[in-house]
C-alpha cells in the first residue's frame, strides 16, 4: 500500500482531519490522534495494550511496539508497504474507534 492510499483510507473515516504534531503528519478524530505518519512506509496507530499484543503475535514481521512509554500505552508501528490491505484497514479502523467520541462510533455502527 502507498502513503496516499493510507491517507485516503484515514480521511474516509467519519470526523477525521489531517493535522501535524511536532512536525509529524497525524490524523485525528475529535482532536484525538489515532494515526501518525512519522516516516515513509510506516504508520503508527493508537491501539490498546491488549490490541497491540494480539497484533504483534499475529503480524510480528509487519508490526512493532513504538519504543518506550508510548509503546507501553499501545502505540504500534505498522510497516504498511508490504502489509496486507485488510490488516491495514482493520488496524486503522480500530485506532479510529479507540480515539473517536463514543457517540460518533455508535452513530456510524462501529465505523
Amino acid at each position: 500500500m502507498l502513503t496516499e492510499e493510507i491517507e485516503k483510507l484515514a480521511l474516509s473515516l467519519p470526523g477525521t482531519e489531517e493535522n501535524a504534531h511536532f512536525g509529524t503528519r497525524d490524523f485525528r478524530v475529535g482532536k484525538r490522534i489515532f494515526m501518525t505518519l512519522p516516516e515513509a512506509g510506516r504508520a503508527v496507530f493508537k491501539l490498546t495494550p491488549d490490541q497491540q499484543r494480539m497484533l504483534l503475535e499475529m503480524e510480528p514481521g509487519v508490526c512493532a511496539a513504538v519504543p518506550g512509554g508510548w509503546g507501553a500505552r499501545g502505540w504500534t508501528s505498522l510497516y504498511f508497504v508490504d502489509a496486507d490491505e485488510e490488516l491495514i484497514r482493520q488496524s486503522l479502523e480500530t485506532a479510529w474507534r479507540n480515539a473517536a467520541p463514543k457517540s460518533l462510533v455508535r452513530k456510524n455502527g462501529g465505523h
